[in-house]
């Protein structure tokens, strides 16, 4: 997985690229690593060759060209540029990469994109901060030395002359990244699609910041050990790696995006908008937001969006799946239908939403009277659904309709009794949520109504301070209203004490939507059977209807 890497250098000093080449350099300082003597450490391992000059005469040479065309003399312009291209660690092991090989492939790389420029072309073996991969730094100077033949990708006529600059653009960059591959898929070396965009984009100034960063919380940490402790935080994230981290769980556990939204404000404190499609977060401890371009295309609005899709149909297939488990899957027989709810299990009856729907009363359709074309529809619709109800209460055992009346009313009395229940919960839970509102009310103006007294002037600082004391003041009313024994709340055991009545809703909610739909659904069947043996069926109001589910 060979990578390029450019660096337009301003500095005059081209000797100090020599150098760099050539001896060894402190990764933290960037600057040169002293032997006792004070003298430059020599590299162990480089190869280094000159293109249209001797390595070690390079920097001379570029100056003498510069004076001849009378260029590169101002501080602002770019005097050199440099070319970096990384081999991946694998190539060694697995391709037989040597440095030789790496330095023909820069070789013959600067002769191909670089002709007519001075070049230094020098393979490390080494590679960064002895990660063992093998790179080679190309450094050319900015100005071109030979006259050459016009090349496909100049995109100016002068870009062929000499005497003129390296002109560097977003297509030439592009044309240099399609060359390196080419390369590398002709030695048969690992190579990923430099021209796309990466799924995780980690910039060399974001490398460096968490190479700097961890060194300090090493050292942080040595002093947290040395005095006895335990450090909490042993690795350092960048703010982009943060979000990045955040972001893959989030998204690997959301469906939509308001809830992938929701979550990471909640759970991360990271906002996220969305301008021209395209997503932006904000980490909690900036004010600037950071683009998913910065980060990525995994954490763009394309990736994620698609992978919300994929997300909520394996969770739709987990709930077809799971849905047998969430209740007892076996059917009470017909003679079981006397016992008393209170025997039964809340949710011991399976119940599996069906389709059915009611079947029309003809007599009294007003359309169907004034059109005989939709009467007819309704009657075919009348016939499926009739069959659809025969086929029901054979398959639910109901061989009479006094049985198929009284599974109605156990199931009625259901969800009469877990809509109660939930009633019931509710009450508490309003009680609670009043009860942490007015704590929080209490100890928020605490510390006022302390200073209040202990003011030598009580009278100045109720004016001053009227609306902390009043709140302060009712809290304690109503919380020692509350009160069986004169004690206060506390805030920790009400929260708890919430946390436990919201999870007792949720399962009470559920219990009493089931028996609910169940309810519907029977109710559908009993007004179908009476149509079918032509018996009158009372319809009821809709306050009925619901006074009958509460």
């Amino acid at each position: 997985m060979a990578v390029l890497k450019h660096i337009a250098n301003k500095n005059a000093d081209y000797g100090e690229a020599q150098r760099y080449l050539i001896f060894q350099y402190d990764k933290d300082t960037s600057k040169p690593t002293l032997d006792e003597n004070g003298e430059l450490i020599p590299r162990k391992e480089y190869i280094m060759d000159g293109i249209n000059c001797d390595p070690f005469t390079f920097d001379m040479e570029c100056r003498e060209l510069n004076a001849l065309y009378h260029k590169n003399e101002s501080y602002d312009d770019v005097k050199s540029h440099h070319y970096i291209i990384s081999f991946d660690p694998k190539d060694v092991t697995e391709n037989g990469l040597t440095g030789e090989q790496a330095q023909q492939i820069g070789l013959e790389y600067a002769r191909k994109n670089f002709p007519g420029h001075q070049a230094l072309v020098c393979t490390h073996m080494d590679g960064h901060n002895e990660s063992g991969n093998i790179h080679v730094h190309i450094v050319i100077n900015s100005l071109r030395k030979y006259d050459i033949e016009r090349q496909d990708f100049m995109e100016r006529a002068c870009d062929s002359r000499a005497g003129y600059k390296h002109h560097v653009s977003k297509d030439y960059l592009t044309h240099l990244k399609q060359s390196l591959m080419d390369i590398c898929h002709r030695e048969h070396l690992h190579q990923v699609d430099l021209l796309a965009p990466a799924e995780k984009k980690i910039t060399d100034r974001e490398y460096r910041a968490k190479q700097r960063g961890q060194k300090k919380l090493d050292g942080r940490n040595r002093q947290i050990i040395a005095d006895g402790l335990t450090p909490r935080k042993t690795v350092f994230q960048t703010q982009k790696e943060f979000l990045r981290n955040a972001i893959e769980e989030a998204a690997a556990s959301s469906c939509s995006l308001e809830e992938y939204q929701k979550l990471l404000l909640e759970k991360y404190s990271i906002r996220l908008k969305t301008s021209r499609g395209r997503f932006s977060y904000l980490h909690p401890k900036r004010s600037k937001y950071i683009t998913e371009r910065m980060l990525g295309t995994h954490y763009g609005a394309d990736y994620l969006l698609k992978l919300f899709e994929e997300n909520a149909i394996k969770r739709e297939d987990k709930k077809r799946l799971n849905a047998p488990e969430e209740y007892d899957t076996e059917v009470k027989p017909s003679t079981n239908r006397d016992s008393t709810p209170e025997q039964e299990e809340p949710m011991a009856i399976l119940f599996v939403k069906s389709d059915l729907r009611l079947v029309t009363d003809l007599q009294t359709c007003v359309k169907a009277q004034q059109s005989a074309a939709y009467a007819n529809k309704v009657k075919l619709s009348n016939l499926k659904e009739m069959a659809k109800t025969v086929a029901y209460i054979q398959e639910h055992g109901y061989d009479t309709r006094d049985s198929l009346e009284d599974s109605f009313s156990e199931i009625k009395s259901h969800a009469s009794g877990s809509r109660k229940d939930l009633k019931s919960v509710e009450d508490k839970l309003r009680k609670v949520n009043e009860q942490i509102h007015y704590t929080g009310q209490y100890l928020a103006n605490k510390s006022v109504y302390q200073q209040f007294c202990k003011a030598k002037n009580k009278g100045q600082f109720r004016k001053e301070h009227t609306t902390e004391i009043a709140l302060y003041e009712a809290a304690r009313k109503f919380l020692k209203g509350q009160s069986t024994d004169g004690r206060l709340p506390s805030m920790k055991l009400l929260k708890a004490e919430k946390d436990n009545l919201l999870r007792q809703k949720k399962e009470i909610q559920k219990t009493y939507h089931y028996y609910r739909d169940y309810q519907k659904e029977l109710t559908t069947v009993c007004s179908n059977v009476d149509m079918i043996l032509g018996r009158p069926h009372n319809k009821q109001t809709e306050k009925e209807k619901n006074a009958d589910i509460s």
